[in-house]
């Protein structure tokens, strides 16, 4: 008898549906990110993805462990929370370093409003 036997029907519906609900997430993230030809636009799917499809997997994860080890398993749901918080950070910072280096590089990439920078702007670039 393995440890998965003692999870009950009831517990192992919802536990598969967000498993495959996050790994469905995940993977529309991995193809947006495979797919997509600009850098902008890659940014999004994978963010998304990983926000979102994180979160289907912790919670199918914190539901099966609480009903293995006969307690409240939250520990879980911080490791979510921090990658939830970091990830659209590192996103905007990501996007800022790529709209500096495209705005100094006056890349046809950005439409003509954006290839200038804004006054005051220019002290971000150390040489």
């Amino acid at each position: 008898m393995t440890p998965l036997d003692a999870v009950p029907l009831w517990m192992a519906i919802p536990v598969a549906f967000f498993v495959v609900l996050g790994s469905t997430l995940t993977l529309i993230g991995a193809l947006g990110f495979a797919r997509l030809r600009s850098f902008y636009d890659r940014l999004h799917a994978p963010t998304l993805a990983t926000s979102w499809g994180t979160g289907g997997i912790i919670i199918a994860s914190a539901l099966m462990f609480s009903v293995l080890e006969e307690r409240a398993v939250i520990h879980e749901f911080f490791i979510g929370f921090c990658i939830v918080v970091t990830t659209p950070v590192t996103l905007m910072m990501l996007a800022r370093a790529a709209l500096l280096r495209d705005q100094d590089e006056k890349s046809p990439v950005l439409p003509p409003e954006m290839q200038i920078r804004p006054e005051g702007r220019d002290d971000a670039r150390v040489d």
